[in-house]
């Protein structure tokens, strides 16, 4: 009996991992096919100023920034070049406690000629407290019938609000997401799963809605807000799914740009991979009701790509460890041992040798990415509650992005 359920539990563990992998896109793409998202067309303002500006939501754009002086400066000068008038919009820099130049350059830059039409309030908090404080503090505090979120180091389309404006005409809209784009690339493992994530969230909302947003850029309705809780890791992820679990949906528009502009190195990469699984370990466990089939299509995508990820390195380790000590005694799980160790094998020498292979450095990203999905989630579990998590890379970062998400 006891091999009987262990033989059924290595075999499920198997078809789970096909199904995320390689079912699962599948199912998606079929979906995105059967029911296309029509998007609301945008009429160019051109940065001409009409009649038809009265008609537009008033939006507050925040920025929390920690010791950000590489990018500020650009980041600014982004924000004053976006389309939309100057009444509507009302830029928040929130610098938690900065001890680098990012508040004096951001003052300077405030004064360029180029930036006297934006509307700037920088907000200096003496005491770095992180980046989840310091949203619940200024969120609180605004008025404006949107609230986008940005970071510093990403830059943003010009007509990137104007297009937000238009999708919030939608009232059943919670949520709007950007396509997030990487300048500079960690490795074509790193750039092939940026644009298959960005297909995935398009591919979700044909089940209702997409999940989470990226940091870089997203936007929400303000009266929605709920405060998060200060020990949040994947904020750009629980944020908007509180507002979809209340009923509304979160879409992305491809025509909404945020370009990353900061390269991140392999440990700046590894470690914030690390971070990030143990934000999607919590964040499905304080959704988990997320996975209740009151929520549809949303439960499945819910389920099928997020409490999933989280699993995936555990049921291929027990895929592995399964299939190779029933090996002896089956020629399928003997392949299938055979196929799986291979396939580890060649991911370990790419890591090793880093050859110019783009199949092998796709592979060896992925499974990378597992590993540091089994560490993050371990990490979160056993990580006793007064460890505060730290933020990750150079001195200049202080966001998590859920990656994936």
């Amino acid at each position: 009996m006891i091999e009987i359920v262990s033989t059924c539990i290595i075999i499920l563990s198997v078809l789970l991992i096909i199904y995320h992998h390689i079912g699962y896109p599948l199912l998606l793409k079929w979906a995105q096919h059967a029911k296309p998202i029509d998007d609301i067309a945008v009429k160019p303002r051109q940065y001409s100023s009409g009649m038809s500006d009265k008609e537009l939501p008033t939006i507050t754009l925040i920025i929390p920034a920690y010791n950000e002086q590489q990018w500020i400066a650009d980041k600014l000068r982004n924000c004053a070049a976006l389309d939309y008038p100057s009444d509507k919009l009302n830029v928040i820099l929130a610098c938690d406690g900065c001890t680098d130049n990012t508040l004096l350059l951001a003052k300077q830059v405030a004064q360029e000629k180029s930036c006297l039409s934006l509307s700037l309030e920088i907000r200096d908090f003496k005491k770095n407290r992180g980046k989840v404080a310091v949203l619940n503090d200024v969120i609180n505090t605004v008025d404006s019938e949107l609230v986008a979120l940005s970071d510093v180091s990403a830059l943003i389309s010009l007509d990137a609000l104007l297009v937000a404006a238009a999708q919030f005409t939608s009232k059943r809209l919670g949520v709007l997401n950007s396509h997030y784009c990487l300048l500079e690339p960690g490795s074509v493992g790193e750039a092939s799963y940026w644009k298959y994530q960005s297909k995935i969230k398009l591919a979700e909302s044909s089940f209702g809605s997409t999940l989470g947003a990226h940091g870089a850029f997203y936007l929400f309705r303000r009266r929605l807000f709920q405060p998060l809780a200060n020990d949040t890791i994947n904020d750009d992820f629980i944020l908007p799914m509180q507002i979809v679990a209340n009923g509304y949906i979160a879409k992305q528009d491809n025509r909404i740009v945020s370009l990353e502009l900061e390269h991140a190195d392999n440990a700046m990469d590894w470690q914030r991979r690390v971070r990030i699984a143990a934000g999607n370990m919590q964040q499905v466990l304080r959704l988990k009701r997320m996975l209740h089939p009151h929520y549809k299509g949303i439960a499945f995508t819910f389920a099928s790509g997020k409490a999933l990820r989280v699993a995936m390195p555990f049921l291929m380790l027990i895929a592995l460890i399964g299939s190779v000590s029933l090996a002896p005694s089956s020629s399928v799980f003997f392949v299938l041992a055979l196929l799986q160790i291979l396939l580890y094998l060649f991911a370990l020498i790419q890591l090793v040798l880093k050859a110019n292979n783009k199949l092998l450095n796709i592979l060896a990203y992925l499974v990378s990415g597992h590993i540091a999905g089994m560490l993050g989630s371990l990490t979160y579990l056993f990580n006793d509650n007064q460890t505060p998590w730290k933020p990750i890379g150079s001195e200049s970062k202080f966001k998590e992005n859920h990656h994936e998400n």
